[in-house]
């Protein structure tokens, strides 16, 4: 896992999980990592862990099973599409605009950009599956 500032890493390890929830590779009811397997795979202390890990649990988008580890909750998957487009509309769209709008991009310019974005992103999933 590469890690980008400003957020903290443990947010980031939260928005990893989350993807793999958004991506299904977590379904509901899936184990996820414990904490000690996470904290190598993500080279960090196990304390930040544990912290990403009692932030999506108030957030109710992981359960603890005493004894068992922490599972994907029931409902995961749409309170995590939920708050991250709330997160894309309230900080990463305006964020877009400016920069469109600084670099004179119309949005029928980002249609087409996006439209591009995706089909390179499609061609390099096929070839990574061969």
């Amino acid at each position: 896992m590469e890690f980008k500032k400003p957020r903290t890493i443990y947010d980031q390890i939260a928005d990893h999980i989350c993807e793999n929830i958004l991506l299904d590779r977590w379904p509901a009811g899936e184990r996820i990592p414990s904490v000690r397997e996470m904290a190598i795979q993500a080279e960090v202390n196990p304390n930040t862990v544990t912290r990403a890990y009692t932030s999506l649990q108030e957030l109710e988008i992981i359960v603890n099973q005493r004894g068992k580890g922490y599972f994907v909750a029931a409902d995961s998957r749409e309170k995590v599409r939920k708050m991250k487009r709330t997160e894309f509309v309230q900080e990463d769209l305006p964020a877009l605009v400016k920069t469109m709008e600084l670099l004179g991009i119309s949005p029928d310019e980002l249609a087409d950009m996006i439209e591009m974005a995706r089909e390179t992103r499609k061609d390099f999933e096929d070839e990574t599956e061969r």
